[in-house]
């Protein structure tokens, strides 16, 4: 079974958020923090070390 990546995200992180109730500033923080990164000089390095 074959699942689309963003989907599979949503749901782990509907449970995630469910099942530990986190803070909404922490999900906020890690959100945007995750943006960020994303779009920096640091991305092609976090590529690397994910892979």
């Amino acid at each position: 079974m074959q699942v689309p990546l963003w989907f599979a995200l949503l749901v782990v992180g509907y449970l995630g958020v469910k099942l530990i109730r986190p803070p909404a500033w922490l999900i906020a923080v890690l959100l945007l923090g995750g943006f960020l990164l994303a779009d920096s000089v640091l991305a092609p390095a976090l590529n690397a070390l994910v892979k």
